[in-house]
C-alpha cells in the first residue's frame, strides 16, 4: 500500500466533492467509529461457521467486510494526512511498543493484558 498515493487520491476526491469541509479532526474520528461499528454489526449473532463463510471470496458478507474495512482506512488514512502522520513510522513505532509490553516468550498462547503478567 503506498499511502502518499492513497492520501493524494482521497484528497483529490473529497476536493473534487466539496467535502473538505466535512473532513475536520472531529468527523473523521467519528466515521472511523461509525464504520467500525457496522463492520461489528455483521458479526453480531455469528458463530464459528458462519466465521469460516467469510474466507470464501463469494460469501456475500465478505464483501460487506472488504467494504467497511474499506470505509475504516479511507477515514484513517484522511486523518493521518490532514493530521500529518507517517502511517508506517506510526504504525512500526506502536508495534515496537507492543513488542515491549508483549515480550513474546511471556506472553505466547496468552490473551491477558500487559498489566495482567
Amino acid at each position: 500500500m503506498n499511502e502518499k498515493k492513497l492520501q493524494k487520491i482521497l484528497s483529490e476526491f473529497a476536493r473534487k466533492r466539496d467535502w473538505e469541509q466535512f473532513h475536520n479532526l472531529k468527523n473523521l474520528a467519528i466515521s472511523i467509529n461509525l464504520e467500525s461499528s457496522e463492520l461489528l454489526e455483521i458479526f453480531q449473532w455469528k458463530n464459528r461457521e458462519d466465521e469460516k463463510l467469510l474466507m470464501d471470496v463469494n460469501c456475500v458478507d465478505r464483501k460487506r467486510v472488504e467494504n467497511e474495512i474499506s470505509d475504516i482506512v479511507t477515514y484513517a488514512i484522511r486523518l493521518c494526512d490532514i493530521l500529518k502522520i507517517d502511517l508506517e513510522t506510526a504504525m512500526m513505532e506502536k508495534l515496537k511498543e507492543n513488542g515491549e509490553k508483549y515480550p513474546a516468550d511471556q506472553v505466547k498462547g496468552s490473551a491477558r493484558k500487559y498489566d495482567e503478567y
